[in-house]
């Protein structure tokens, strides 16, 4: 279904439908809401996906994804569900995982889920490092810092002195072309 070309414009549709009310969702989201609705109908009136086009109107496909969109924001801040918050920019230990993603992106050989498993690791431990300063079943993991956040991160500045860079995303980008691997948009 979704190499067909009525599929492809009732994406694009759908997704010139929601910007037209000022919503932003990724284009993989809409195909998986449209396939749905497609097969549904399809499977409900018990005839083939082809004749299940006849109803699909990308207004109101948009206009239910912008509500269940704006549906989801109102329960989430009913609950006081927010952002997490991000460490500031000259954080050192952000810039060591930032830099970390062009060497690892050399080591595993151009695997890009190998990189994210590795940047998601090292920001789940920069996280429990900050945010578990008492964490028992840790103790004598961390080097000689042990569980000193400030300690920790005056270490990562002395091993790294030039942490700013990696905030620089020209330099980044150079790094990972630098690997002669590149991710590209298709």
């Amino acid at each position: 279904m979704r190499n067909t070309k009525a599929f492809k414009e009732a994406v694009a549709q759908t997704l010139t439908e929601l910007a037209r009310r000022g919503v932003t969702l990724a284009p993989a989201t809409v195909a998986d809401t449209i396939e749905q609705q497609i097969t549904a109908v399809s499977e409900r009136l018990r005839i083939q996906v082809r004749s299940a086009w006849r109803y699909f109107d990308a207004s109101v496909t948009a206009d239910r994804l912008a509500q269940n969109l704006s549906s989801y924001q109102e329960s989430s801040a009913e609950k006081g569900v927010g952002q997490a918050p991000m460490p500031p920019l000259d954080n050192p230990e952000l810039a060591l995982v930032l830099a970390g993603v062009p060497d690892s992106l050399a080591q595993s050989g151009g695997d890009l889920y190998a990189v994210i498993i590795n940047v998601a690791v090292n920001a789940w431990m920069a996280g429990h490092i900050h945010g578990e300063d008492g964490c028992t079943g840790c103790d004598g993991s961390r080097g000689p810092a042990g569980h000193d956040w400030e300690a920790r991160m005056r270490t990562i500045t002395e091993l790294q002195p030039n942490i700013t860079k990696w905030f620089d995303r020209d330099v980044w980008t150079a790094a990972v072309n630098d690997t002669s691997y590149t991710v590209t948009r298709r």
